[in-house]
């Protein structure tokens, strides 16, 4: 059975410019340097085997790569966007934007402002009014904490709403 040789890649000028660039940032993330890398020897005519052994990575790595940078080279993309990692499937986000703010705001209000007998919002205060409110179907008190946590809210010291001391 034959060998058969990878797909050439040619890069502009420009391109590889720019991956020389980002190669020898020192904010660069390394994973993307070496992409970089990667896509530079390609473009010197290496193939798979002698990519992988000047880098010291597998040959699946280094055909990723080459493929990817193939299939992104007609799509205007910069050279640090086709150098991304492809979106990772998964579950959709479960809730929306609008429903996050809402539940941002929720937290910064006053909770006697909503019939709550509580002087603070906890976790589950707040993903019970979210329900009744028709705001989510339902939402986990864990959830909401870490919602609030991303946002670095902290509804139990808000002080925003309390009213002025006497003067």
């Amino acid at each position: 059975m034959a060998l058969l040789a990878p797909k050439e890649l040619k890069l502009s000028d420009g391109e590889r410019w720019e991956l020389q660039q980002l190669i020898s940032r020192h904010n660069t993330p390394q994973q993307i340097a070496l992409r970089g890398k990667i896509i530079l020897l390609a473009s010197e005519g290496k193939n798979h085997r002698q990519i992988a052994r000047t880098l010291d990575i597998n040959r699946q790595m280094a055909r990723l790569w080459r493929t990817r940078w193939l299939e992104n080279e007609n799509k205007e993309l910069s050279v640090f966007e086709k150098l991304q990692d492809s979106e990772r499937s998964g579950a959709p986000a479960k809730f929306s934007m609008e429903q996050i703010i809402e539940l941002f705001a929720l937290a910064c209000s006053r909770p006697e402002d909503y019939g709550r007998p509580i002087s603070h919002w906890t976790t589950r205060e707040l993903a019970d009014e979210m329900m009744k409110q028709g705001i989510v179907e339902s939402i986990s008190p864990r959830h909401v904490g870490r919602l609030l946590e991303e946002a670095q809210l902290k509804p139990h010291q808000n002080r925003y709403w309390l009213t002025p001391p006497p003067r």
